[in-house]
C-alpha cells in the first residue's frame, strides 16, 4: 500500500518569530487532491538532568495553556544549530548547571499531523553549578525534585508536559 503524498503547491500563510504556517495542496496516493496545514518549526531540545537522586525541573507559566507547568529544561533550536550544543546552552540558561556526562536519548516528533517540530532528548549527569542566565522574557523557577517524587507527579497529573514525559520514558527504557 502506498502512503506518500506529493506536494503540488505550498503557500506561506504566516511567518512568525517561532513558527511558519503553510497551506499545502497535496496529491493523495489515490490520485485525489487534498490540503494540509503545516507548521514549520526549527525544533528543540529537552534535557533530563540528574543531580544525584534528584531531577532538575523548571516551573513556568505557559501562556497558551494559561497555567503554570512543571517541565524538564528545554529550548528552541536556532535554524541550523547543533542540537547537542543547544542542549548544553539551555541547561545552563535555565538551571545554572553544566553537565560532564551526556546521553543522547533520540528524538520525537511533537505533533506529526500538522507540524514538522522535532525534539532532541538528552540525559545529563555529573552536574556542576555555574551561573543561571535565562532568556529575556523567560520567567521560570528551577527545582530539584527527588526522582521518585517526579514519578508521583507524573502519576497524579501534576506533570502534564508531553516532552517531559517522553524524555523520562526514553531514559527509563534505555536504562
Amino acid at each position: 500500500m502506498e502512503f506518500a503524498e506529493k506536494t503540488l503547491d505550498s503557500k506561506l500563510i504566516f511567518d512568525g518569530r517561532v513558527v511558519k504556517l503553510y497551506k499545502d495542496s497535496v496529491e493523495l496516493p489515490t490520485g485525489q487532491t487534498s490540503f494540509r496545514e503545516v507548521i514549520k518549526h526549527s525544533g528543540g531540545v529537552v534535557i533530563l538532568a540528574y543531580k544525584e537522586d534528584k531531577i532538575l525541573l523548571v516551573k513556568q507559566f505557559r501562556y497558551p495553556m494559561k497555567e503554570v507547568l512543571y517541565e524538564l529544561p528545554a529550548g528552541k533550536l536556532e535554524y541550523g544549530e547543533d542540537p547537542f550544543e543547544a542542549a548544553k546552552r539551555e541547561l545552563e540558561e535555565e538551571t545554572g548547571y553544566c553537565a560532564k556526562n551526556w546521553t543522547d536519548l533520540g528524538f520525537v516528533y511533537t505533533s506529526p499531523g500538522y507540524s514538522d517540530e522535532k525534539l532532541y532528548l538528552y540525559k545529563a549527569e555529573d552536574l556542576e553549578f555555574t551561573y543561571r542566565h535565562p532568556d529575556e522574557g523567560e520567567i521560570l523557577e528551577p527545582l530539584e525534585i527527588n526522582a521518585k517524587e517526579v514519578l508521583n507527579m507524573i502519576n497524579d497529573g501534576r506533570i502534564r508536559d508531553a516532552k517531559t514525559l517522553c524524555a523520562i520514558m526514553k531514559a527509563e527504557i534505555k536504562g
